[in-house]
């Protein structure tokens, strides 16, 4: 049986830290950043840790 090739839309959206924890990027923080505050961004800036009930289908994506 061949490998499982692994989603490369998903590739691009998560990483794996070295505890194993998945992170995403959080949202709202694209285009429209005029309107939007100092503040709003600042907390905006950092990764976000994957919900427990997401983990494991992002885990199925990525081949983990």
């Amino acid at each position: 049986m061949p490998k499982m090739k692994s989603h490369s839309g998903a590739k691009k959206r998560f990483k794996v830290t070295g505890s194993g924890k998945l992170m995403r990027r959080g949202a709202g923080k694209n285009h429209l950043m005029l309107a939007k505050g100092g503040r709003f961004k600042r907390k905006q800036s950092g990764d976000l840790q994957v919900s427990p009930a997401d983990t494991k289908q992002v885990k199925k994506l990525l081949g983990l």
